[in-house]
C-alpha cells in the first residue's frame, strides 16, 4: 500500500459553495489538519459540507460557526482526525465575500 501526504491551500473563499477538495475514487482519506482563516476585520460565519457523489449524500462538518475578526478556526487538530468515504468533496462557504483562508491536510492510502 502507497501512503501520500497532501495538502490543500485555498485563499479568498467567501459566499459562493466552493469545492476545495475531491477524494480519491480509489483511495482511503484521513483528514489531519484543517484550519480557516478570517482575513477580515469583521465577524464571519463559516460552513464545511462533505458531500458523499457516489451515495449523493451531503451533511455538514460545521455550520454557520462564527469566526472573529482576523482569527484561525482548527476545525480538525493534534489527535482528531476525519475520515472521509471515496470521491467525497470538501465544500466551503462564509457569509461575507472574500473572507477565508483555507489549510487542509490529509493522507491518502492507496
Amino acid at each position: 500500500m502507497a501512503t501520500t501526504f497532501k495538502n490543500k491551500l485555498a485563499s479568498g473563499l467567501g459566499t459562493s459553495p466552493t469545492t476545495v477538495v475531491t477524494t480519491s475514487g480509489s483511495a482511503n482519506t484521513t483528514v489531519i489538519g484543517l484550519s480557516m482563516t478570517n482575513t477580515t476585520a469583521g465577524i464571519i460565519q463559516a460552513s464545511i459540507r462533505l458531500n458523499d457523489t457516489v451515495n449523493s449524500v451531503s451533511a455538514y462538518f460545521i455550520n454557520n460557526v462564527t469566526i472573529p475578526p482576523n482569527t484561525s478556526l482548527r476545525v480538525v487538530t493534534g489527535g482528531e482526525k476525519l475520515i472521509l468515504g471515496y470521491s467525497t468533496q470538501v465544500i466551503v462557504t462564509a457569509n461575507t465575500a472574500s473572507s477565508i483562508d483555507l489549510v487542509m491536510s490529509w493522507v491518502e492510502i492507496s
